[in-house]
């Protein structure tokens, strides 16, 4: 398939919006652990998103040790993020992880 991306470990992620016409781009790289970090959580917006980071945030506690949890949103979830928006979650933390939760 086309929409496929085969990350280190041999997992295959499938991009699930059609046809990608952006040139694929390196991975970051892996954080050796979670400990510590500055987390980020981006809500799309949608109830079902936000149901899911919040579970899966305290479930991500009950092992790890976050130095930070910083939570951002949307403007709209029909819309891609602000530029400036995911410019500021770079700067501001290690590692985000966001939902569509439809």
């Amino acid at each position: 398939m086309g929409n496929e991306q085969r990350l280190p470990g041999g997992r295959i992620v499938y991009d699930p919006r059609g046809t990608v016409t952006a040139a694929p781009q390196e991975l970051a790289p892996r954080l050796e652990s979670l400990a510590g970090i500055r987390l980020g959580v981006l809500d799309n917006t949608k109830w079902n998103a936000s149901q899911l980071l919040r579970e899966t945030v305290a479930r991500l506690q009950e092992d790890s040790n976050f130095a930070e949890i910083r939570r951002y949103a949307k403007e709209s979830f029909s819309r891609t993020a602000d530029p400036e928006l995911l410019d500021r979650i770079a700067r501001e933390t290690d590692a985000v992880i966001t939902a569509i939760g439809d």
